[in-house]
């Protein structure tokens, strides 16, 4: 069976991926063949690369935006899990609220 999340590179990797991509008289299928990356993987490091530098379309999101997004909805979760605990903290066995009002 396949990995479908795929293999995981380090930003130091991708970085120099996404140089040599930029500098090579090479395409980026040709680099990324020679990197032994998937051609789609690399040219998704350089368009994130591009929009990161301030030259992509309005409204994409940087990758420090993409990381801030990505931990409000993890707060977002555990604050909604912490909500369901408190209201059912507050329901008796009878399923009424043991609060007064």
């Amino acid at each position: 069976m396949s990995n479908k999340a795929g293999k995981r590179y380090s930003e130091e990797f991708k970085q120099d991926a996404v140089a040599l991509a930029r500098s090579s008289s090479k395409t980026v299928t040709e680099v990324a063949r020679d990197l032994g990356v998937s051609p789609e993987g690399l040219r998704a490091w350089v368009k994130q690369d591009q929009v990161d530098r301030g030259e992509g379309s309005p409204g994409e999101l940087t990758s420090a935006e993409h990381e801030e997004l990505r931990r409000l909805r993890r707060q977002n979760v555990e604050q909604q899990k912490t909500i369901e605990v408190l209201k059912k903290a507050t329901l008796d066995s009878t399923g009424r609220s043991n609060s007064a009002g």
